[in-house]
C-alpha cells in the first residue's frame, strides 16, 4: 500500500521547509520543463507524463508517484496523443502517458490553430482530461480523413464515417 492510497494523501502539508509548488511545467508541445531547463531524460519524462493527476480538492494539475505530490504547470494540455493507430474497426491513441484509449471523434475539439483535442481518461486521477494531438499525430490522421458531402472534416474507418465536431472546451 502507498501513501497515496490514504483517503487524506493529498490533505498532508509539505515536508517542513518545503512547498507543493514547484517549477514544473508542461509546455504546449508537451515537452517538460524544470527551472527554467528542459526535462532530456527519457524516462524522467515519461515518469512526470505518467504521473499527472488532479487534486481532488482544488482540482489544479499536480505530478503525484503515490509517496509524494506537488503541483506544476500546464500551458496547453496535460496529456499529448503521440500514435494514432488502426485496431479492430477504431482508431486507438497512445497518449504520453503510455495508455492507449479508442477515439470517438465526435467528441474531438478542433482549436482555431487547427489543433485537434480529444477527451481523455474520464474518471482517472481526476479526469477527464483534454489530449491534444501531436503535429506528428494529427498529420497521420490522413489515412482516415474525408470530406463529408457538407464540407466537414471527417474520420472514416472501414465503412464507418464520423463527422468531427467541435465541442466547447472544457
Amino acid at each position: 500500500m502507498k501513501p497515496g492510497d490514504h483517503p487524506e494523501f493529498f490533505r498532508f502539508p509539505a515536508p517542513e521547509g518545503r512547498s507543493r509548488e514547484s517549477s514544473i511545467r508542461l509546455d504546449g508541445e508537451g515537452h517538460f520543463w524544470h527551472d527554467g531547463a528542459r526535462v532530456e531524460h527519457a524516462k524522467m519524462n515519461a515518469a512526470l507524463h505518467g504521473w499527472i493527476a488532479r487534486h481532488p480538492d482544488d482540482g489544479r494539475f499536480i505530478l503525484t508517484n503515490g509517496y509524494d505530490w506537488t503541483y506544476f504547470v500546464v500551458d496547453d494540455a496535460p496529456f499529448y496523443v503521440v500514435r494514432v493507430r488502426e485496431e479492430g474497426g477504431a482508431l486507438h491513441l497512445e497518449l504520453s502517458d503510455g495508455t492507449d484509449e479508442v477515439w470517438d471523434p465526435r467528441q474531438t475539439r478542433v482549436a482555431d490553430d487547427g489543433a485537434l483535442y480529444v477527451p481523455v481518461k474520464a474518471g482517472a486521477n481526476g479526469g477527464p482530461f483534454e489530449a491534444k494531438l501531436t503535429r506528428h499525430a494529427q498529420a497521420s490522421l490522413a489515412p482516415w480523413l474525408v470530406t463529408t458531402a457538407d464540407g466537414l472534416p471527417a474520420i472514416q474507418v472501414g465503412a464507418r464515417t464520423v463527422t468531427i465536431s467541435t465541442p466547447p472546451p472544457p
